[in-house]
């Protein structure tokens, strides 16, 4: 099926995913989950600990299984695909072509013992890209674009500080080029002001690239600059959801009133 640029390009409908306690007791991650991200919008997922916003995530990414529902994706050539009909091959060249995915801890989405140029270079080669020359030059102009220093592109991320590996980790992630880029807690772990030269990277990067985001973060001061939108969840369930200023300035749900006045420590 072929979209028309006024459709969404991530539609979900139902969708959940359950697993098995270590006592073999069903739980639900999340459940019954309806949302749409449209081109170019920053979409944030909110909630304490537990939530199932993190599970969301990955469930919509395909890392986890979709235990019902769907989620339907509209592929850089105007396919629309049901994400659980593809098979792994298939996600895997999604996640390499089309998506990026950063990480919580910038270690997972790094080759740590790598250089911060290879680091990039490998991923422009994982989509054909083979010229070294040509390599090392984008990776430079990457790493630049991110603020790391032109004399640390042969370094490994085991020599950076936690917001350079995190800055680090999004020049590798977008140097292919995504449509669709999934955060979990990019600022987590970080000091206060790391995050806010964080927040002020990724924005800039968002707005000049055109990028579509599914962001989590347990920090609403993070939904409220970076995302048009927000998603609140509670117990694996969406409780309330609109444009992010609405949400925070005038919460409907009393979960997400107890929220944005700082009454549930997330």
């Amino acid at each position: 099926m072929v979209s028309t640029d006024d459709e969404p390009l991530l539609q979900v409908r139902g969708l959940g995913h359950t697993y098995a306690d270590r006592s073999g007791r069903t739980r639900i991650g999340c459940a019954d989950v309806d949302v749409d991200l449209w081109p170019g919008e920053v979409l944030a997922i909110v909630g304490e600990s537990g939530s199932g916003k993190t599970t969301l995530l990955n469930t919509v990414a395909a890392r986890l299984t979709a235990s019902h529902g769907s989620a339907r994706y509209r592929t850089r050539d105007g396919r629309e695909v049901a994400l659980d009909s593809l098979d792994e091959v298939s996600i895997r060249a999604l996640h390499r072509t089309e998506w990026g995915f950063v990480h919580q801890d910038p270690a997972a989405g790094l080759l740590m013992n790598v250089s911060a140029g290879g680091n990039v270079g490998e991923r422009l080669m994982s989509i054909g890209a083979r010229h070294y020359g040509r390599i090392r030059e984008s990776a430079a102009t990457w790493l630049a674009r991110v603020e790391i220093p032109a004399d640390r592109i042969d370094e490994p991320p085991t020599t950076f500080s936690g917001g350079m590996r995190q800055r680090l980790q999004i020049a590798r992630t977008l140097a292919i080029s995504p449509r669709l880029v999934f955060m979990d807690e990019p600022t987590s772990g970080l000091d206060v002001s790391v995050q806010a030269r964080l927040l002020d990277l990724i924005r800039g990067l968002v707005a000049d690239l055109g990028l579509s985001v599914l962001i989590v973060t347990h920090d609403l001061a993070v939904a409220r600059v970076l995302s048009d939108r927000t998603v609140v969840m509670r117990h694996g369930r969406v409780v309330e959801s609109g444009l992010t200023d609405r949400v925070l300035e005038d919460p409907h749900a009393p979960y997400t009133q107890l929220l944005v006045s700082s009454i549930l420590q997330v």
